[in-house]
């Protein structure tokens, strides 16, 4: 089973950049109203522009804030330092700085473009 969440923004191209800048990611479709983001060929996240409709209608209202309330994206990378680094030259909106959690991995967790709760996390401890 693979998870590919799929989230509505307000500028696809925007958010992809961020994202592909973010986890070192890469577009696998790109365009104005859609997006798929892959992780060596892996789908790992979609991202849909509001006003889109397609063949199944609206997907949600923008005007229903914050986007994503009680919802976190949660990224396991490995390589938590570089997503780091790569963040703080990107100044993203941090709401918690690194730390270790109490599974025994690093933590950071941060704010995308549009508000969405973004967690960057560096591999679990192996038993």
């Amino acid at each position: 089973m693979q998870l590919a969440p799929l989230i509505c923004v307000r500028d696809v191209e925007a958010s992809s950049n961020w994202y592909q800048r973010l986890l070192g990611v890469e577009s696998g479709h790109g365009g104005i109203e859609y997006e798929r983001l892959n992780d060596r060929g892996r789908l790992i996240l979609q991202l849909h522009r509001w006003e889109t409709g397609h063949e199944h209608g609206p997907l949600g209202n923008e005007d229903d804030r914050p986007y994503g309330n009680g919802v976190l994206l949660w990224f396991e990378l490995e390589d938590f330092d570089a997503a780091i680094a790569r963040a703080r030259l990107m100044r993203i909106e941090v709401v918690k700085e690194p730390f270790l959690s109490e599974n025994g991995n690093h933590e950071f967790w941060l704010r995308d473009l549009d508000g969405y709760g973004v967690v960057l996390t560096s591999p679990l401890p192996q038993p």
